[in-house]
């Protein structure tokens, strides 16, 4: 198993920061909601007056969002927690699209690519399905020789001889001759 490093949350954000703050990533609605439940529901998290001043409309929404980033970095990993879980409560869509997330996406697997994996029945080989194969023929033939019938018998004689390609000769000659003794004593 591959060696991964511990990410903090602040470490996350820092990665983060640029996507979140670019144009467009961030509604202003989208910002207050994540602010109000960081102040409403974790009132450690923002006080009042701090989230009376990120949720001010008179400074810019890349300014303010970039301020209260800054902020919860400087209050710690579990502050830095409490925002991801806003803002996936709020844009889990924007959550998952990360980059972070793409990172421990990547980190965290096994390195089995799954594409394969699904098509993938067992480790055995084709040779042990063969060999499964073959017995469950070669049972099969078993049985429909073994009918009283002399009939049947002569049938089977022709199929055998005739199948070379569909099972081994040894095993062919092996059945011939069991066939060949069963019908000499009837």
């Amino acid at each position: 198993m591959p060696y991964r490093t511990y990410q903090s949350y602040c470490d996350r954000l820092r990665q983060d920061m640029y996507f979140l703050t670019s144009n467009g990533r961030l509604s202003e609605h989208l910002v207050d909601k994540v602010i109000l439940q960081l102040n409403r529901v974790y009132p450690q998290i923002l006080t009042n007056k701090e989230a009376e001043k990120f949720r001010n409309p008179k400074a810019l929404l890349h300014i303010r969002l970039s301020d209260l980033i800054s902020h919860l970095q400087k209050k710690g990993d579990k502050h830095c927690q409490e925002f991801y879980r806003a803002l996936q409560i709020n844009a889990e869509q924007l959550y998952n699209d990360l980059p972070s997330r793409k990172t421990l996406k990547t980190s965290a697997s096994t390195g089995i690519d799954t594409d394969k994996e699904k098509y993938i029945l067992t480790d055995r080989g084709p040779m042990f399905f063969l060999a499964c194969f073959s017995v469950a023929a070669g049972l099969a033939l078993f049985m429909y020789c073994c009918t009283p019938d002399p009939k049947v018998i002569g049938g089977a004689k022709k199929v055998l001889g005739f199948s070379p390609i569909i099972i081994g000769r040894h095993v062919r000659n092996i059945c011939m001759v069991y066939i060949e003794d069963t019908s000499r004593k009837n």
